[in-house]
């Protein structure tokens, strides 16, 4: 069930914002330690139809509709540290209970302690029984073109890459970043095209125009046809610490769902 809500114009956002590139070195200092990470939890779920997932803590952007986001304010809250193999080691269990078979990090952004991702997608690729979904905002993507050469040697990687709204504007409202920044989500996108990285756009609609939303898809036309074609709609999702993170911001999403009434094509 849709809820449907008349949009409220937010106050214009600060011109300047925070650089999402200095803001993922400083979390990788406090969220990485001798190749091992911090995370909140492991889990299964419903997503892409089953899969294995590890939260991890520690995020680049600070986005006002994040489900996640204690432990993305608080990355030194105590979160246990896991090596690479400790993390495949509950993934791969959590798969196999379940009969799932792919995995993921998820719940903040997996690409800021990158040898350590690194590493884990060398055990999903050695195990080669399943396959790894990289959901990530792109932007240390899209900054460094090395990192999509890098997942260019994977066969079971495919990336999903999360953009904050639909242009610079809303990106920056969104996220508080500057909006330039929102040009390294789409340059990541041509990174991982231009390495034939097996890779998708998904977008945060919730706050965005028709007009903005069919600018966006004719960007990402001129990246690459692929990525218009299999572009992914992605709505908040109405939990009652991002209700109130929303209220607080004066944003009110034009479109959203309550967690217990998400449709299944969004699942």
């Amino acid at each position: 069930m849709t809820l449907i809500i008349p949009f409220i114009e937010p106050p214009s956002c600060s011109a300047v914002g925070y650089d999402p590139i200095a803001l993922a070195e400083s979390m990788r200092k406090i969220v990485e330690r001798d190749g091992r990470r911090r995370y909140y939890r492991f889990r299964g779920g419903k997503w892409y139809g089953g899969i294995a997932t590890a939260d991890c803590v520690g995020c680049n952007l600070r986005c006002i509709f994040c489900w996640s986001n204690v432990p993305r304010d608080n990355p030194s809250m105590g979160w246990k540290f896991y090596s690479p193999e400790e993390v495949y080691s509950n993934l791969r269990r959590i798969a196999e209970r379940r009969r799932y078979r792919l995995l993921r990090i998820s719940g903040n952004e997996p690409t800021i302690c990158w040898d350590h991702l690194i590493r884990v997608l060398e055990l999903v690729e050695e195990d080669g029984r399943f396959n790894f979904i990289l959901e990530t905002n792109g932007i240390i993507i899209g900054r460094d073109r090395s990192k999509a050469e890098d997942l260019s040697r994977f066969s079971r990687v495919h990336v999903r890459v999360s953009l904050k709204g639909t242009c610079e504007e809303e990106f920056s409202l969104l996220t508080g970043a500057k909006p330039e920044a929102f040009e390294l989500q789409l340059m990541a996108l041509r990174n991982l095209a231009d390495y034939n990285v097996p890779a998708h756009p998904a977008a945060m609609l919730s706050f965005s125009s028709r007009e903005n939303i069919k600018k966006l898809i004719e960007r990402l036309k001129e990246i690459d046809e692929g990525y218009a074609a299999e572009f992914e709609e992605e709505y908040v999702f109405l939990y009652p610490h991002v209700k109130e993170r929303l209220r607080k911001a004066g944003v009110v999403p034009i479109t959203a769902y309550e967690p217990d009434k998400v449709p299944d094509e969004l699942v």
